[in-house]
């Protein structure tokens, strides 16, 4: 841990993404606490109102303040990311432990598995879901998380065949060791730094995706705010109101690049040739 800590000070991009990161989670959890106004409160008198000093980002089309429906939108959006990825991590590492470590027929079949999800573009994947269900924040996370395990799982999968010949995997089989114990005990946590690395830039991804979907009125359904519906919303005065759309896009675009920039870093700094030869450029530099 204190060579990783060290690996990633060094990279100032990783740490200003990380601060932004930890940054962009606490306003959307204290969201309730911060936000002026009440997200869904409208005023009829104030319609489209600019940038204020009363409305820092103005109003929308009701005439809801739009930097209260932003912070809102930023825990929907963040939990989407967030659960999303949690449950494609559940399934990816799961199902590539089992076919790395076990090989044979249960390899076969979980490859195939995994060849037949990338078969179908994932955009179209999910369009046809949501076509037959009602759309909802879970049903919008589990829908995202089930249509994106397979990278982790051949991850995963790669990192176990590679492991299980390793000498203390060995060991602990011949001293009689469970399967069960092998690969949740000694194999696992081996592999998964870069399981670790694909959950960090699988947020940014399932941002985009949900916010794309509210964009195209098949995500998060309102009065629940996201990112997403808040530029839906503003697509249609975006020549009166530029701030409906301006603002929801920067927020994106910030979380999205920070997120990026956090999982490169982690990627750098739990990559020992990395960090090696940056430990040598530090010290040629002293």
């Amino acid at each position: 841990m204190q060579g990783f800590w060290r690996a990633f000070r060094r990279n100032r991009l990783a740490v200003i993404g990380g601060v932004i990161s930890i940054c962009l989670a606490v306003l959307a959890l204290t969201a309730p606490l911060i936000a002026a106004w009440d997200p869904n409160r409208h005023d009829v008198k104030k319609i489209l109102a600019p940038p204020s000093t009363t409305h820092l980002f103005g109003t929308d089309q009701i005439g809801r303040d739009v930097l209260s429906r932003m912070l809102h939108g930023g825990r929907v959006s963040l939990a989407v990311g967030f659960v999303s990825v949690g449950i494609s991590a559940f399934i990816g590492i799961t199902l590539g432990s089992l076919a790395g470590y076990n090989g044979g027929l249960v390899d076969a079949f979980v490859m195939r598995l995994v060849d037949l999800m990338l078969v179908f573009p994932r955009l179209f994947l999910l369009l046809a879901v949501l076509a037959f269900l009602k759309p909802s924040i879970w049903i919008i996370m589990v829908v995202i998380g089930l249509t994106s395990w397979m990278g982790t799982a051949r991850l995963v999968r790669a990192e176990f065949l590679s492991l299980k010949e390793r000498e203390f995997v060995l060991w602990s089989q011949s001293i009689g060791a469970s399967g069960f114990r092998v690969i949740w005990r000694h194999i696992l946590p081996n592999a998964m730094a870069p399981v670790l690395v694909a959950m960090t830039l699988g947020i940014p991804a399932a941002i985009l995706l949900e916010s794309g979907l509210s964009f195209l009125g098949l995500g998060v359904q309102p009065p629940h705010a996201t990112w997403g519906n808040i530029l839906t919303e503003g697509k249609d005065t975006i020549e009166l109101a530029w701030w409906l759309s301006v603002y929801p896009g920067l927020a994106i675009l910030l979380t999205v690049l920070s997120y990026n920039l956090l999982g490169e870093g982690i990627r750098d700094a739990l990559d020992p040739r990395l960090r090696r030869s940056g430990a040598a450029v530090a010290s040629r530099a002293r």
